[in-house]
């Protein structure tokens, strides 16, 4: 199943998701759902918020179905290490034409769960770094946009509201 990109300013993005707490088939099929959602919308991460499920669910994949075995789930993820610092223009599918530039860590080790509820550690420098930074911030209620200065997230809103009016977001 395909399911719809929530887009910003929809509620569900601007709040902390709930833990997973049941690894069942269910839960697999969303994680198998998410990936399809995810590649359909040309992504290479997706949050569970993004679709409209307030669940601590995230996927991943850098290759974009190239390296199956690259596809990263991270379920009730917490980071436990970051290191350095890097500074990227980054989009995001509820965020469509919206891109910018972004401090992150430019290292982060995450502990988090797989679909089948095993713990797991993944870690990641450069782009998977801040994909799993990114994706992250979903499942705590954080947009890129709210990283940015002041003054650039005004002007970001401002792009919205103007895409809003004319009937383009």
């Amino acid at each position: 199943m395909i399911y719809p990109i929530v887009k910003f300013p929809d509620p569900i993005l601007q709040q902390p998701a709930e833990p997973v707490t049941v690894f069942d088939a269910e839960l697999r099929k969303l994680v198998d759902d998410m990936f399809t959602s995810m590649y359909d919308a040309q992504g290479i991460g997706l949050a569970a918020p993004q679709i409209g499920i307030s669940k601590r669910l995230t996927v991943i994949d850098l290759s974009f179905q190239k390296k199956p075995e690259d596809k990263i789930v991270l379920i009730n993820p917490e980071v436990i290490e970051i290191k350095g610092k890097q500074v990227e223009e980054e989009g995001c599918l509820s965020l469509p034409e919206i891109r910018d530039r972004v401090v992150r860590a430019a290292e982060v080790k995450v502990r988090a769960q797989d679909a089948e509820g095993k713990s797991i550690e993944v870690e990641g420098t450069e782009l998977l770094a801040r994909a799993i930074q990114h994706e992250i911030d979903h499942l705590d209620g954080i947009l890129f946009i709210f990283r940015l200065s002041r003054l650039k997230r005004d002007l970001q809103l401002r792009k919205i509201r103007k895409l809003q009016r004319a009937g383009e977001w």
